[in-house]
């Protein structure tokens, strides 16, 4: 996942009626929405999100196919070493650092945690490698926390339709969580990252096939 951009918002903001309607569609079109990354456990989750950064989701899934049946724990994962993690992982973009930071998350979860991952922001925020976003998505899909992780998909989305404008990542998260309504704001977090990484993708919006073009205030709309 990039490292996003500050941009100035200037897109109006979508009406309360226009975010339900909205959400009514994605629900519609993905009843269930998942994320992409392959997990079984909270542990695995919050491995893959670390390994996620500035990658893909494809890229990760290739390299935690062939690590989880390893080590998909805290322990195992200690056991394998710095060295031995990189083997698995070093298809990965910054593996190295990634490898440093997943070894000492783990040593910490075992010394603090009981070999647990804490369903508690703070104490997932103090995890090497753990920031604000990653421990969101940790929250929401592993714990079903009703937060809102924003990724680079996530905040073009938001600023290009209106649903929340913002000049940074923290200013979307802040205003996702106020403007959509609680019932569908568990799996929100899925619905957008999806909308965005395959309909309003960065370089050219997949206007035309869009299910909230109509409702969508962003000017500069693709043709078909």
């Amino acid at each position: 996942m990039a490292t996003m951009k500050k941009t100035v918002a200037r897109t109006a903001r979508m009406p309360k009626a226009d975010v339900i309607e909205m959400f009514t569609r994605l629900r519609e079109l993905n009843p269930h929405p998942r994320t992409e990354l392959e997990y079984s456990s909270p542990f695995e989750l919050l491995v893959a999100v670390t390994l996620s950064a500035q990658a893909t989701d494809v890229g990760v899934n290739k390299a935690t196919r062939k690590l989880f049946p390893v080590a998909n724990t805290p322990q195992a994962i200690l056991a394998l070493g710095e060295d031995g993690l990189k083997k698995y992982i070093a298809t990965i973009g910054l593996y190295n650092a990634k490898a440093k930071n997943v070894i000492a998350a783990c040593a910490m979860l075992v010394e603090q945690h009981g070999g647990e991952v804490p369903r508690d922001r703070a104490a997932l925020e103090a995890l090497p490698g753990v920031g604000r976003k990653t421990a969101n998505v940790v929250l929401n899909t592993a714990f079903g926390e009703p937060v809102m992780a924003v990724d680079t998909h996530i905040f073009r989305v938001s600023n290009r339709t209106g649903l929340a404008p913002g000049k940074d990542v923290r200013a979307v998260e802040d205003l996702l969580v106020k403007v959509i309504p609680a019932e569908f704001l568990l799996d929100a977090h899925h619905w957008l990252i999806l909308h965005g990484r395959y309909v309003c993708k960065a370089r050219k919006p997949d206007c035309p096939q869009c299910v909230i073009r109509d409702l969508c205030r962003f000017k500069e709309k693709t043709a078909a």
